[in-house]
């Protein structure tokens, strides 16, 4: 079980990031799996709730090992077969009468987001393809996700409840993506700093036949000893080859004394 490692967990739904080609279009969702059975099998249980706030619920165990074994809820499957494909895929095939009626795919793909690819017919024996992503979280709502889910008629407590849970999420959601973003914008910010003092060393290390002045434009060359050559000439304005083996940048002097490079 050591392969499927990578799934243990707790799974948020990104609603905006999924694409349903049938059934209900949920508003929230999670998606859990743990190791049961000493480590021989995994259980999964997913909730959502849909746009009306009807709440959805199913769970089931699987043993992973790529056998038929009989399926808990005879009204969605006879069967279950659960193959871990590699530490990031694993695919569960859902049969009623020796006929698949839905193949899930579970991926960790390579932003650490978990994709689940839903295949089957629909009522209308229409061939489908439902595509959810989740996110890793640390909480976990008591609601939320499947097409083959069964309803659950919510208690007017478990509505006040959800509805609690539901605005907590939306805030604290709101604002991790607010830190996120600002963690984000200041990596960003480092980043041109960053290239900003490489640039200016490398210009500062380079020949300077004049003094630069701030807000000025100057052009950054490499010479054919290898040093580097700051000059007032730009590359189409040298005549011939130009006394360099290759130009660099045009560069711009900053009031803090950084340059910064220039289209």
């Amino acid at each position: 079980m050591v392969q499927a490692y990578n799934f243990l967990a707790s799974w948020q739904l990104f609603p905006e990031k999924c694409d349903y080609q049938s059934g209900l279009t949920p508003k929230s969702g999670n998606y859990k799996i743990e190791s049961v059975r000493n480590g021989h099998a995994l259980s999964v249980s997913i909730n959502w709730v849909s746009m009306d706030n009807e709440a959805f619920y199913t769970q089931y165990d699987m043993v992973p090992d790529g056998e038929l074994h009989p399926f808990e809820n005879q009204e969605i499957a006879d069967t279950i077969k659960v193959a871990i494909l590699n530490a990031s895929a694993i695919q569960t095939i859902f049969s009623k009468e020796d006929k698949t009626v839905l193949e899930v795919t579970n991926e960790i793909l390579p932003n650490g987001y978990m994709k689940v690819t839903q295949k089957g017919e629909s009522r209308k024996e229409v061939p489908f393809v439902n595509i959810e992503i989740y996110h890793k979280q640390l909480s976990v709502l008591p609601y939320a996700s499947s097409v083959g889910s069964v309803a659950i008629r919510p208690t007017k407590e478990g509505v006040i409840k959800h509805k609690a849970l539901a605005a907590m999420e939306e805030q604290t959601n709101m604002q991790l993506d607010q830190i996120r973003q600002q963690i984000e914008l200041l990596a960003r910010q480092a980043q041109e700093i960053r290239k900003r003092k490489e640039l200016s060393m490398m210009i500062y290390e380079a020949r300077l036949g004049f003094k630069p002045q701030i807000g000025h434009t100057y052009h950054l060359y490499e010479k054919r000893d290898g040093a580097h050559m700051l000059s007032l000439i730009a590359p189409q304005e040298w005549g011939g080859a130009g006394p360099f083996k290759q130009f660099i940048s045009s560069v711009r002097l900053l009031a803090d004394h950084t340059w910064v490079e220039i289209s």
